[in-house]
Protein backbone atom coordinates (compact mmCIF):
# COMPACT_ATOMS: atom_id res chain seq x y z
CA UNK A 1 0.00 0.00 0.00
CA UNK A 2 1.16 3.50 -0.71
CA UNK A 3 -0.65 6.77 -0.44
CA UNK A 4 1.08 9.84 -1.79
CA UNK A 5 0.45 13.21 -0.10
CA UNK A 6 -3.26 13.84 -0.39
CA UNK A 7 -4.53 16.77 -2.42
CA UNK A 8 -7.79 16.96 -0.58
CA UNK A 9 -10.97 18.91 0.02
CA UNK A 10 -11.17 19.81 3.71
CA UNK A 11 -13.24 22.07 5.91
CA UNK A 12 -14.06 22.73 9.52
CA UNK A 13 -17.21 21.36 11.06
CA UNK A 14 -18.42 24.55 12.64
CA UNK A 15 -21.67 23.35 14.14
CA UNK A 16 -23.75 20.23 14.53
CA UNK A 17 -27.45 20.88 14.59
CA UNK A 18 -29.68 18.54 16.65
CA UNK A 19 -32.86 17.08 15.28
CA UNK A 20 -35.62 17.08 17.88
CA UNK A 21 -38.85 16.55 16.04
CA UNK A 22 -40.31 15.36 12.77
CA UNK A 23 -43.97 15.44 11.83
CA UNK A 24 -44.72 16.73 15.28
CA UNK A 25 -43.18 13.72 17.00
CA UNK A 26 -39.98 13.45 18.97
CA UNK A 27 -37.23 11.62 17.08
CA UNK A 28 -34.88 9.46 19.11
CA UNK A 29 -31.50 9.58 17.43
CA UNK A 30 -28.63 7.16 17.65
CA UNK A 31 -25.53 8.41 19.45
CA UNK A 32 -23.62 8.61 16.14
CA UNK A 33 -26.53 9.90 14.08
CA UNK A 34 -26.48 13.46 12.75
CA UNK A 35 -29.29 15.74 11.76
CA UNK A 36 -29.87 15.89 8.03
CA UNK A 37 -29.31 19.64 8.25
CA UNK A 38 -25.96 19.28 10.05
CA UNK A 39 -23.94 19.68 6.86
CA UNK A 40 -25.40 23.13 6.26
CA UNK A 41 -22.94 24.36 8.87
CA UNK A 42 -19.96 22.75 7.16
CA UNK A 43 -17.88 24.78 4.75
CA UNK A 44 -15.99 22.63 2.23
CA UNK A 45 -12.48 23.84 1.41
CA UNK A 46 -9.14 22.18 0.67
CA UNK A 47 -6.31 21.71 3.11
CA UNK A 48 -3.01 20.05 2.33
CA UNK A 49 8.90 37.72 -5.86
CA UNK A 50 8.41 38.97 -8.13
CA UNK A 51 12.14 39.57 -8.72
CA UNK A 52 11.62 40.55 -12.34
CA UNK A 53 8.94 42.84 -13.64
CA UNK A 54 8.33 40.60 -16.64
CA UNK A 55 7.48 37.60 -14.44
CA UNK A 56 8.13 33.92 -15.08
CA UNK A 57 8.59 32.11 -18.36
CA UNK A 58 7.22 28.77 -19.53
CA UNK A 59 9.85 26.56 -21.11
CA UNK A 60 9.03 25.06 -24.51
CA UNK A 61 11.35 22.04 -24.30
CA UNK A 62 9.70 18.91 -22.94
CA UNK A 63 10.47 15.28 -22.32
CA UNK A 64 8.54 12.05 -22.56
CA UNK A 65 6.99 10.08 -19.73
CA UNK A 66 8.60 9.65 -16.30
CA UNK A 67 11.44 7.12 -16.34
CA UNK A 68 11.10 3.82 -14.51
CA UNK A 69 7.35 4.17 -14.12
CA UNK A 70 4.47 2.15 -15.59
CA UNK A 71 1.57 4.59 -15.44
CA UNK A 72 -0.79 6.89 -17.30
CA UNK A 73 0.49 8.74 -20.39
CA UNK A 74 2.45 11.77 -19.22
CA UNK A 75 5.02 14.35 -20.28
CA UNK A 76 7.31 16.76 -18.44
CA UNK A 77 8.12 20.44 -18.89
CA UNK A 78 9.48 23.32 -16.85
CA UNK A 79 9.07 27.00 -16.10
CA UNK A 80 11.54 29.67 -14.99
CA UNK A 81 10.67 31.81 -11.97
CA UNK A 82 12.75 32.73 -8.91
CA UNK A 83 11.39 31.02 -5.81
CA UNK A 84 12.25 29.33 -2.54
CA UNK A 85 12.11 25.52 -2.51
CA UNK A 86 10.99 23.61 0.59
CA UNK A 87 14.60 22.64 1.40
CA UNK A 88 15.69 26.28 1.43
CA UNK A 89 17.92 28.42 -0.74
CA UNK A 90 16.79 29.82 -4.07
CA UNK A 91 15.67 28.02 -7.22
CA UNK A 92 14.88 29.26 -10.72
CA UNK A 93 13.82 26.25 -12.82
CA UNK A 94 10.76 24.23 -11.78
CA UNK A 95 9.91 20.98 -13.55
CA UNK A 96 6.43 19.52 -13.75
CA UNK A 97 4.75 16.41 -15.09
CA UNK A 98 1.29 16.50 -16.70
CA UNK A 99 -1.10 13.97 -18.16
CA UNK A 100 -1.29 13.35 -21.90
CA UNK A 101 1.26 14.44 -24.52
CA UNK A 102 3.30 17.60 -24.89
CA UNK A 103 1.48 20.58 -26.46
CA UNK A 104 4.67 21.56 -28.27
CA UNK A 105 5.88 20.09 -31.53
CA UNK A 106 3.72 17.37 -33.09
CA UNK A 107 1.34 17.55 -30.11
CA UNK A 108 -0.76 14.45 -30.79
CA UNK A 109 -4.18 13.96 -29.22
CA UNK A 110 -4.36 11.49 -26.34
CA UNK A 111 -7.26 9.38 -25.14
CA UNK A 112 -7.04 7.91 -21.64
CA UNK A 113 -9.26 5.19 -20.26
CA UNK A 114 -11.17 6.51 -17.25
CA UNK A 115 -12.85 3.75 -15.23
CA UNK A 116 -15.57 4.87 -12.84
CA UNK A 117 -15.88 2.52 -9.88
CA UNK A 118 -18.98 3.15 -7.73
CA UNK A 119 -18.26 2.40 -4.07
CA UNK A 120 -21.13 1.56 -1.73
CA UNK A 121 -20.93 2.24 2.00
CA UNK A 122 -21.96 -0.61 4.32
CA UNK A 123 -22.36 0.65 7.89
CA UNK A 124 -22.03 -2.13 10.48
CA UNK A 125 -22.53 -2.59 14.23
CA UNK A 126 -19.64 -2.89 16.66
CA UNK A 127 -19.73 -6.69 16.24
CA UNK A 128 -19.68 -6.46 12.43
CA UNK A 129 -23.32 -7.40 11.86
CA UNK A 130 -25.47 -5.36 9.45
CA UNK A 131 -26.90 -2.26 11.12
CA UNK A 132 -30.52 -1.17 11.03
CA UNK A 133 -32.07 2.07 12.26
CA UNK A 134 -35.87 2.35 12.44
CA UNK A 135 -36.06 -0.80 10.35
CA UNK A 136 -33.85 0.60 7.58
CA UNK A 137 -30.55 -1.07 6.68
CA UNK A 138 -27.62 1.37 6.74
CA UNK A 139 -26.32 0.56 3.28
CA UNK A 140 -25.65 3.50 0.94
CA UNK A 141 -25.49 2.70 -2.78
CA UNK A 142 -23.29 4.73 -5.10
CA UNK A 143 -24.52 3.63 -8.51
CA UNK A 144 -27.44 6.07 -8.44
CA UNK A 145 -24.93 8.89 -8.98
CA UNK A 146 -23.06 7.33 -11.90
CA UNK A 147 -25.42 8.48 -14.67
CA UNK A 148 -25.40 12.18 -13.68
CA UNK A 149 -21.60 12.05 -13.44
CA UNK A 150 -21.28 10.57 -16.92
CA UNK A 151 -23.69 13.19 -18.26
CA UNK A 152 -21.71 16.03 -16.70
CA UNK A 153 -19.18 18.28 -18.48
CA UNK A 154 -16.46 16.16 -16.89
CA UNK A 155 -17.09 13.44 -19.46
CA UNK A 156 -19.68 14.75 -21.92
CA UNK A 157 -18.29 17.13 -24.58
CA UNK A 158 -19.35 20.70 -23.85
CA UNK A 159 -18.71 24.08 -25.45
CA UNK A 160 -15.63 25.90 -24.09
CA UNK A 161 -13.84 28.77 -25.80
CA UNK A 162 -10.45 27.07 -25.43
CA UNK A 163 -11.45 24.47 -28.04
CA UNK A 164 -12.80 24.81 -31.57
CA UNK A 165 -14.91 21.71 -30.95
CA UNK A 166 -16.88 20.59 -27.90
CA UNK A 167 -14.66 18.97 -25.34
CA UNK A 168 -14.46 17.78 -21.74
CA UNK A 169 -13.84 20.04 -18.76
CA UNK A 170 -10.31 18.84 -17.97
CA UNK A 171 -9.20 19.08 -21.59
CA UNK A 172 -10.67 22.56 -21.84
CA UNK A 173 -8.60 23.68 -18.84
CA UNK A 174 -5.42 22.11 -20.19
CA UNK A 175 -5.98 23.65 -23.62
CA UNK A 176 -6.54 27.06 -21.97
CA UNK A 177 -3.08 26.81 -20.40
CA UNK A 178 -1.35 26.11 -23.71
CA UNK A 179 -3.84 27.87 -25.97
CA UNK A 180 -1.21 29.95 -27.76
CA UNK A 181 1.27 27.09 -28.16
CA UNK A 182 -0.72 23.96 -29.01
CA UNK A 183 -2.41 23.17 -32.33
CA UNK A 184 -6.18 22.98 -32.48
CA UNK A 185 -5.94 19.19 -32.74
CA UNK A 186 -4.16 18.78 -29.37
CA UNK A 187 -6.50 17.22 -26.83
CA UNK A 188 -6.36 14.98 -23.78
CA UNK A 189 -9.65 13.12 -23.58
CA UNK A 190 -11.06 10.75 -20.97
CA UNK A 191 -12.91 7.62 -22.11
CA UNK A 192 -15.20 6.70 -19.21
CA UNK A 193 -16.20 3.11 -18.58
CA UNK A 194 -18.32 2.03 -15.61
CA UNK A 195 -16.83 -0.86 -13.67
CA UNK A 196 -18.25 -3.25 -11.11
CA UNK A 197 -19.47 -1.62 -7.91
CA UNK A 198 -17.34 -2.21 -4.84
CA UNK A 199 -18.30 -1.92 -1.19
CA UNK A 200 -16.49 -0.36 1.76
CA UNK A 201 -17.57 -1.88 5.07
CA UNK A 202 -17.21 0.29 8.16
CA UNK A 203 -17.61 -0.63 11.82
CA UNK A 204 -19.58 1.54 14.23
CA UNK A 205 -17.31 4.03 15.94
CA UNK A 206 -15.49 4.91 12.71
CA UNK A 207 -18.36 6.79 11.10
CA UNK A 208 -21.29 9.16 11.63
CA UNK A 209 -24.41 9.27 9.48
CA UNK A 210 -27.52 11.26 8.68
CA UNK A 211 -30.71 9.72 7.29
CA UNK A 212 -32.52 11.26 4.36
CA UNK A 213 -35.95 12.87 4.60
CA UNK A 214 -37.66 9.48 4.24
CA UNK A 215 -35.65 7.96 7.06
CA UNK A 216 -33.58 5.87 4.67
CA UNK A 217 -29.81 5.62 4.41
CA UNK A 218 -28.48 8.11 3.88
CA UNK A 219 -28.36 11.87 3.47
CA UNK A 220 -24.61 11.69 4.03
CA UNK A 221 -21.95 9.72 5.88
CA UNK A 222 -18.88 11.01 7.73
CA UNK A 223 -15.90 8.65 8.00
CA UNK A 224 -12.67 8.76 10.00
CA UNK A 225 -10.07 9.74 7.37
CA UNK A 226 -7.45 7.29 8.66
CA UNK A 227 -9.89 4.38 8.62
CA UNK A 228 -11.09 5.41 5.16
CA UNK A 229 -7.62 5.49 3.59
CA UNK A 230 -6.74 2.06 5.02
CA UNK A 231 -10.06 0.67 3.84
CA UNK A 232 -9.60 2.09 0.32
CA UNK A 233 -5.99 1.16 -0.53
CA UNK A 234 -4.69 -2.43 -0.62
CA UNK A 235 -2.10 -3.52 1.95
CA UNK A 236 -0.35 -5.73 -0.63
CA UNK A 237 -0.44 -6.24 -4.39
CA UNK A 238 -2.71 -9.29 -3.98
CA UNK A 239 -5.08 -7.76 -1.43
CA UNK A 240 -8.64 -7.92 -2.77
CA UNK A 241 -10.43 -6.77 0.38
CA UNK A 242 -10.37 -3.08 -0.50
CA UNK A 243 -12.07 -1.28 -3.42
CA UNK A 244 -8.77 -0.37 -5.09
CA UNK A 245 -7.18 -3.77 -4.50
CA UNK A 246 -10.25 -5.61 -5.78
CA UNK A 247 -10.44 -3.42 -8.90
CA UNK A 248 -6.73 -3.85 -9.65
CA UNK A 249 -6.73 -7.62 -9.26
CA UNK A 250 -9.90 -7.98 -11.34
CA UNK A 251 -8.37 -5.95 -14.16
CA UNK A 252 -11.07 -3.28 -13.80
CA UNK A 253 -8.38 -0.60 -13.56
CA UNK A 254 -4.87 -0.57 -15.00
CA UNK A 255 -1.75 1.56 -14.71
CA UNK A 256 -2.66 3.26 -18.01
CA UNK A 257 -5.93 4.63 -16.60
CA UNK A 258 -7.16 7.54 -14.54
CA UNK A 259 -9.60 5.81 -12.21
CA UNK A 260 -12.39 7.46 -10.26
CA UNK A 261 -13.72 5.83 -7.10
CA UNK A 262 -17.12 7.48 -6.81
CA UNK A 263 -18.71 7.62 -3.36
CA UNK A 264 -22.25 8.65 -2.36
CA UNK A 265 -22.17 11.81 -0.19
CA UNK A 266 -19.26 10.38 1.81
CA UNK A 267 -17.11 12.95 3.60
CA UNK A 268 -14.07 12.43 5.79
CA UNK A 269 -13.24 13.90 9.19
CA UNK A 270 -10.03 14.00 11.21
CA UNK A 271 -10.40 12.40 14.63
CA UNK A 272 -11.43 13.11 17.27
CA UNK A 273 -14.90 13.99 16.07
CA UNK A 274 -16.07 16.75 15.94
CA UNK A 275 -13.07 18.81 17.07
CA UNK A 276 -10.63 17.28 14.59
CA UNK A 277 -12.24 19.00 11.59
CA UNK A 278 -14.42 18.03 8.67
CA UNK A 279 -14.91 17.55 5.73
CA UNK A 280 -12.60 16.06 3.11
CA UNK A 281 -14.66 15.43 0.00
CA UNK A 282 -12.02 14.17 -2.40
CA UNK A 283 -8.36 13.55 -3.02
CA UNK A 284 -6.18 12.39 -5.87
CA UNK A 285 -3.21 10.10 -5.48
CA UNK A 286 -1.93 6.79 -6.83
CA UNK A 287 -1.47 3.27 -5.57
CA UNK A 288 2.09 2.03 -6.09
CA UNK A 289 2.80 -1.66 -6.61
CA UNK A 290 5.95 -3.58 -7.53
CA UNK A 291 6.88 -4.23 -11.13
CA UNK A 292 7.68 -7.58 -12.68
CA UNK A 293 9.39 -9.09 -15.70
CA UNK A 294 6.09 -8.69 -17.58
CA UNK A 295 6.32 -4.88 -17.47
CA UNK A 296 10.10 -4.61 -17.61
CA UNK A 297 10.46 -4.17 -13.86
CA UNK A 298 8.83 -0.76 -13.86
CA UNK A 299 7.18 0.61 -10.76
CA UNK A 300 3.40 0.38 -11.18
CA UNK A 301 1.41 3.53 -10.43
CA UNK A 302 -2.38 3.31 -10.53
CA UNK A 303 -3.45 6.96 -10.77
CA UNK A 304 -6.77 7.46 -9.00
CA UNK A 305 -9.06 9.82 -7.23
CA UNK A 306 -11.63 9.46 -4.48
CA UNK A 307 -14.46 11.86 -5.20
CA UNK A 308 -17.78 12.13 -3.48
CA UNK A 309 -20.94 13.07 -5.27
CA UNK A 310 -22.44 15.98 -3.34
CA UNK A 311 -26.20 16.31 -3.47
CA UNK A 312 -27.03 20.01 -3.89
CA UNK A 313 -28.28 21.53 -0.67
CA UNK A 314 -26.23 19.42 1.72
CA UNK A 315 -23.82 22.32 2.25
CA UNK A 316 -24.84 25.91 2.73
CA UNK A 317 -23.15 27.11 -0.48
CA UNK A 318 -25.84 26.56 -3.16
CA UNK A 319 -23.21 26.32 -5.91
CA UNK A 320 -21.09 23.67 -4.19
CA UNK A 321 -22.41 20.31 -5.28
CA UNK A 322 -22.69 17.49 -7.80
CA UNK A 323 -19.30 17.27 -9.61
CA UNK A 324 -17.46 20.09 -7.82
CA UNK A 325 -15.16 17.60 -6.02
CA UNK A 326 -14.59 15.47 -9.13
CA UNK A 327 -13.74 18.49 -11.30
CA UNK A 328 -11.30 19.66 -8.64
CA UNK A 329 -9.53 16.31 -8.35
CA UNK A 330 -9.35 15.55 -12.08
CA UNK A 331 -7.93 18.95 -13.04
CA UNK A 332 -5.33 18.49 -10.33
CA UNK A 333 -4.60 14.99 -11.66
CA UNK A 334 -4.05 16.41 -15.16
CA UNK A 335 -1.61 19.03 -13.82
CA UNK A 336 0.07 16.85 -11.17
CA UNK A 337 -0.64 13.12 -11.63
CA UNK A 338 2.06 11.94 -9.21
CA UNK A 339 1.50 14.68 -6.60
CA UNK A 340 5.12 15.83 -6.79
CA UNK A 341 5.15 19.00 -8.92
CA UNK A 342 6.73 21.62 -6.68
CA UNK A 343 6.42 25.35 -7.34
CA UNK A 344 7.55 28.58 -5.72
CA UNK A 345 5.58 29.18 -2.53
CA UNK A 346 2.21 30.71 -3.37
CA UNK A 347 -0.38 32.55 -1.33
CA UNK A 348 -3.87 32.30 -2.76
CA UNK A 349 -6.82 34.71 -2.40
CA UNK A 350 -8.48 32.21 -0.04
CA UNK A 351 -5.49 32.39 2.31
CA UNK A 352 -3.89 29.07 1.49
CA UNK A 353 -0.11 28.81 1.38
CA UNK A 354 1.58 25.96 -0.46
CA UNK A 355 4.39 25.01 -2.83
CA UNK A 356 2.80 22.35 -5.03
CA UNK A 357 0.97 22.51 -8.35
CA UNK A 358 -2.45 21.75 -6.87
CA UNK A 359 -4.56 24.05 -8.99
CA UNK A 360 -7.90 23.24 -7.39
CA UNK A 361 -6.78 24.51 -3.99
CA UNK A 362 -6.13 28.10 -5.01
CA UNK A 363 -9.73 29.10 -5.79
CA UNK A 364 -11.89 26.79 -3.67
CA UNK A 365 -14.07 28.50 -1.13
CA UNK A 366 -14.12 31.84 -2.95
CA UNK A 367 -17.54 33.36 -3.75
CA UNK A 368 -17.07 32.62 -7.46
CA UNK A 369 -15.28 29.27 -7.06
CA UNK A 370 -17.76 27.29 -9.16
CA UNK A 371 -18.70 27.66 -12.82
CA UNK A 372 -22.34 26.63 -13.38
CA UNK A 373 -23.02 24.77 -16.63
CA UNK A 374 -26.55 23.84 -17.68
CA UNK A 375 -26.94 20.39 -19.23
CA UNK A 376 -30.49 19.36 -20.16
CA UNK A 377 -32.48 19.44 -16.92
CA UNK A 378 -29.53 19.74 -14.54
CA UNK A 379 -27.07 22.49 -13.70
CA UNK A 380 -23.57 21.22 -12.90
CA UNK A 381 -21.00 23.07 -10.83
CA UNK A 382 -17.41 22.29 -11.86
CA UNK A 383 -14.80 24.41 -10.13
CA UNK A 384 -12.88 27.29 -11.64
CA UNK A 385 -9.14 26.60 -11.43
CA UNK A 386 -5.93 28.63 -11.80
CA UNK A 387 -3.79 28.03 -14.85
CA UNK A 388 -0.10 27.12 -14.95
CA UNK A 389 0.77 30.74 -15.73
CA UNK A 390 -0.53 31.78 -12.28
CA UNK A 391 1.89 29.45 -10.46
CA UNK A 392 4.76 30.39 -12.78
CA UNK A 393 4.21 34.13 -12.38
CA UNK A 394 4.04 34.65 -16.14
CA UNK A 395 3.26 38.34 -16.73
CA UNK A 396 1.45 38.97 -18.96
CA UNK A 397 -0.16 35.56 -19.08
CA UNK A 398 0.41 33.45 -22.19
CA UNK A 399 -2.79 31.48 -21.53
CA UNK A 400 -6.06 32.00 -23.38
CA UNK A 401 -7.08 35.65 -23.36
CA UNK A 402 -4.22 36.52 -21.00
CA UNK A 403 -6.09 34.67 -18.25
CA UNK A 404 -4.87 33.18 -14.98
CA UNK A 405 -8.05 31.19 -14.24
CA UNK A 406 -10.51 29.14 -16.23
CA UNK A 407 -13.32 28.78 -17.28
CA UNK A 408 -14.05 32.10 -15.53
CA UNK A 409 -11.09 34.24 -16.57
CA UNK A 410 -11.91 36.96 -14.04
CA UNK A 411 -11.45 34.99 -10.81
CA UNK A 412 -7.67 35.55 -10.70
CA UNK A 413 -6.80 38.92 -12.27
CA UNK A 414 -3.04 38.70 -11.60
CA UNK A 415 -0.31 36.07 -11.29
CA UNK A 416 1.05 34.65 -8.06
CA UNK A 417 3.82 36.63 -6.38
CA UNK A 418 6.54 34.20 -5.25
CA UNK A 419 6.65 33.99 -1.47
CA UNK A 420 9.35 33.43 1.08
CA UNK A 421 9.40 30.05 2.82
CA UNK A 422 6.02 29.39 4.41
CA UNK A 423 4.56 32.53 2.82
CA UNK A 424 6.33 34.78 5.31
CA UNK A 425 6.12 37.56 2.74
CA UNK A 426 6.88 38.31 -0.92
CA UNK A 427 10.31 37.24 -2.12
Amino acid sequence: MSVRPLAAFCALLLLQLPLSAANGQTVIMESDQLATSAALAMKPATMHLKLAADGGVLGTRTTGSALGVDSVANWSGYFYEPGVPAFGGLAFAWTYTMVGSSPYGAAPATTISAPVVPVNIDLRNYDGTPRYVNGHRLFYRARQFVEPVLDSPIFRPTTFDSSATKTQFTDAVQRAEFYNAAPATWHTMLAPVVRKSRTMTLTRGTYRFALDADGDCCAFVLVDVNVFVNALFPATATDTTTPIGAAENAGDITTRDISTFLFPNTFLYSPPYPTGGCCIIGFHSYDVEPGSAANGWLEKRYVMNYSSWVTPGIFSDPNFGDVTPLSHELTETFNDPFVNNTTPFWLSPNGQCNDILENGDVIEGLPNAEYPIRRDERTYHPQNVPLLQWFAGVTPSTAIGGAYSYPDKTVLPTANVSQQFGCAGPL
